[in-house]
């Protein structure tokens, strides 16, 4: 979560000097607060709804009375979680829904926002609910927009509606609702035009076909990585368009975050989705108390469990542990886990989900996965025969020769492969050997189990 990583180090660094304490006085409380104030800052949170988030922490932790089992800085830890949660929008804002179909959804936005891509990647999320989207292209001004929304909807098998750069948007927003109507989609998403800056042909444009469509939800779609700017231009379309939501882009690049803290606070609408990434399956509803936690280093484990709920299938996950336990674990079985782990996302999001993930020694720096490599190693999987992938042990000297020399690859590179899938294996085998029913068998077990443990293993993924 690169958006928030010097915001989160920094208020983690604040709160690591509470934890330790048996009583926190009003000076460190103060102090703290300084700290969380000069953090928010920097990461380009609105200098007003910084003042104001800071003076209701420090009304509710000075004076606190504090539960035997807590120690007073869990407590204002707690306190800045739930200050910030309420800051994001307190609860997850759901999409509307029109008691009679389509629900109409209109995205707005300066151009290079990417509108256009996430009313793509909302079109995705809507299919996963089973419904029915269509799509709408209505900015006729942006050279190749159609087209790239036509692409978009090929990838995703979702119909598009469009009639060319001719028309008047406010035209082709009226025939696409009754297309809608007429072809049974539950939901019609409007992909309007944009500006470099806000304008008043541009506004002008949008309220018109806001009069003729009656959307139930305006999206405004706003970069991240624009901070403080982002919350500027929300501002000045809700004025004029009253905003039910905001979608925030690019929220895993290098940005520091202040858009998404201060955008609530600002227009009074919830950021209802993120985009984490350029896939087409990177949109993501906005959880503010999940948010919160991972700012603060807490994790997200609820995010985690549905990633892998959705990405893993569950027979396939059991049918590998058994495979791993009894060491019938095969290349092709390795492949198909790298596929799974794959459909979770870059794992330097997934670890940055994990509790106390970000106090590694490194940090996240350390965890990032190269890419490349992983795709050599698959090269070389892919580059045995069937036989090969089902026993590795028929890999002689020549047959890793051809494996190399198809894949790409170096002999040494296979060689190091084939020997960490062979200890791979033998661990696990070892492990389950010494697992009884509850746990470890007596202290033989437990003695082999924490000498592998300490062994300095490297796996290849």
């Amino acid at each position: 979560m690169a958006a928030f990583e010097s915001l989160s180090n920094r208020l983690q660094s604040v709160f690591s000097k509470l934890r330790g304490k048996g009583k926190v006085s009003e000076d460190d409380v103060n102090e703290a607060m300084r700290e969380v104030r000069l953090a928010l800052l920097e990461a380009d949170v609105n200098f007003k709804v910084v003042k104001d988030f800071i003076a209701k922490v420090k009304e509710q932790a000075i004076g606190l009375e504090v539960s035997k089992s807590f120690t007073p800085g869990m407590v204002i830890i707690d306190i800045v979680n739930k200050e910030l949660t309420q800051l994001m929008g307190g609860t997850q804002a759901k999409l509307a829904k029109a008691n009679k179909p389509p629900t109409v959804i209109m995205m707005v936005g300066l151009q290079g926002a990417g509108k256009t891509t996430t009313s793509g990647k909302l079109a995705r999320l809507l299919q996963k609910g089973n419904h029915k989207p269509l799509l709408v292209a209505c900015d006729i001004y942006r050279p190749a927009a159609i087209k790239q929304l036509q692409v978009l909807g090929e990838q995703i098998g979702a119909p598009v509606f469009s009639m060319g750069d001719q028309t008047s948007p406010v035209d082709i927003a009226k025939s696409g609702l009754q297309h809608a109507k007429e072809n049974g989609n539950d939901y019609i998403i409007f992909d309007t035009a944009g500006r470099l800056h806000i304008d008043e042909e541009l506004m002008n444009e949008l309220k018109l076909i806001h009069a003729n469509v009656k959307p139930d939800e305006v999206l405004l779609v706003v970069d991240a990585m624009t901070g403080q700017d982002a919350v500027n231009v929300a501002q000045s379309f809700h004025e004029q368009l009253e905003l039910t939501g905001v979608v925030l882009t690019k929220l895993d690049g290098d940005t520091r975050g202040g858009a998404a803290l201060s955008v609530k606070a600002v227009t009074g609408q919830p950021i209802k989705f993120a985009a984490m990434g350029e896939k087409i399956d990177s949109l993501e509803p906005f959880h503010p108390e999940r948010m919160a936690s991972r700012i603060l280093g807490m994790g997200d484990m609820l995010s985690l469990i549905e990633k892998a709920q959705a990405g893993i299938d569950a027979d396939k996950a059991a049918e590998m542990e058994r495979k791993m336990r009894t060491a019938e674990f095969t290349f092709d079985d390795f492949l198909e886990q790298m596929e799974q782990v794959r459909k979770l996302g870059p794992l330097d999001q997934i670890m940055d989900m994990l509790p106390g993930m970000n106090k590694m020694k490194g940090g996240m720096k350390d965890l990032k996965v190269d890419e490349k490599q992983l795709g050599r190693i698959e090269a070389i999987v892919r580059s045995m025969t069937k036989e090969e992938k089902q026993k590795p042990e028929l890999l002689n000297h020549s047959r890793r020769k051809r494996v190399a020399a198809g894949s790409g690859t170096t002999i040494v590179e296979v060689n190091r492969l084939i020997k960490q899938f062979d200890d791979m294996r033998k661990m696990m085998k070892q492990f389950s050997s010494m697992m009884g029913p509850k746990g470890p068998k007596g202290k033989k077990g437990m003695k082999g189990l924490k000498g592998m443990l300490g062994r300095n293993m490297k796996f290849p993924f």
